[in-house]
């Protein structure tokens, strides 16, 4: 059995957005939004809400209980300055905390009083996507 440690993130993150779009709903104002202080403009990628779901899916996943607050900081970037030092500066909360709240509707993370964490139904997610790019990897002839 694989699970998320298995493969690369990136190819498990591009899988499971694939599988997120028809559980959760975009909302409007996602393509308008940077995606925090540190950021020039907004972002181009027009799956950039099921990219950055899937990835906090994973996140709740491997570092669960986990809350908006952790994940500000991890999706965050060092922002430079003219004269001064360079400064981590946090991610936007409002993409990140509707992303949770549409995993919690779709049933793959729910809330406690630590944290979100991941459901058994979104840790099959995982798993299942997982296994299915290691096969496909497996059965292309390279070495996993």
């Amino acid at each position: 059995m694989s699970n998320t440690y298995d493969v690369k993130a990136s190819e498990l993150i591009k899988t499971v957005a694939e599988k997120l779009k028809p559980m959760i709903k975009k909302p409007e104002y996602v393509d308008l939004v940077k995606s925090g202080a540190g950021r020039e403009r907004p972002p181009q990628d027009p799956d950039f809400w099921y990219i950055r779901a899937a990835s906090i899916l994973r996140q709740v996943y491997i570092n669960g209980p986990i809350g908006v607050s952790k994940l500000r900081t991890h999706y965050g970037k060092r922002q430079e300055h003219v004269v001064h030092k360079k400064h981590h500066i946090k991610a936007g909360g409002s993409i990140i905390s509707d992303a949770l709240k549409e995993l919690e509707r779709a049933k793959l993370v729910k809330r406690t009083n630590t944290g979100r964490v991941i459901t058994a139904q979104g840790q099959s997610l995982l798993d299942k996507s997982s296994k299915e790019l290691k096969s496909e990897v497996k059965s292309d002839g390279s070495n996993a």
